[in-house]
């Protein structure tokens, strides 16, 4: 069964793809777009084209545990438009994610700051998270 692992920003949303039987998590083009409305249409279409049945959503609890004004910027996300999809949404624990994805990328050979820096403009950070998000999920599920 497909999941799609999301990573939620506000200008970018990082998207990852999975098969649960599999339990591997890939990284797919980030949704980016001014337009919020255009970035929740292109969700829609990954969800229809890759036939996605579940969703894992990275939630940002603080360090103590607590829930912070980040979660509830996704719990209005989730509200606005996921339940509208009528899919199962999994929140998942998404703390250091960003973190651990931008300290991967800096540890590759060759890269420097401005190549970071331009895969954050790019949503390429976001969809590793995400990916890091879905992968996790798989991990603690099986």
């Amino acid at each position: 069964m497909n999941y799609l692992g999301i990573d939620w920003g506000e200008k970018r949303i990082g998207l990852a793809i999975g098969d649960n039987t599999v339990g591997v998590a890939t990284p797919l083009e980030p949704a980016i777009n001014r337009q919020q409305k255009k970035r929740y249409q292109l969700i829609k279409e990954v969800i229809i084209d890759r036939k996605i049945k579940e969703i894992v959503i990275g939630y940002p609890f603080n360090m103590d545990g607590s829930i912070g004004f980040k979660a509830q910027e996704v719990d209005q996300f989730i509200k606005s438009f996921l339940e509208t999809l009528r899919l199962p949404i999994h929140r998942f624990d998404e703390r250091l994610t960003s973190h651990y994805a931008q300290s991967y990328g800096t540890h590759r050979r060759g890269t420097t700051k401005k190549k970071i820096v331009a895969q954050r403009r790019s949503g390429k950070l976001d969809s590793q998270s995400a990916t890091i998000i879905l992968q996790d999920y798989f991990d603690c599920n099986h």
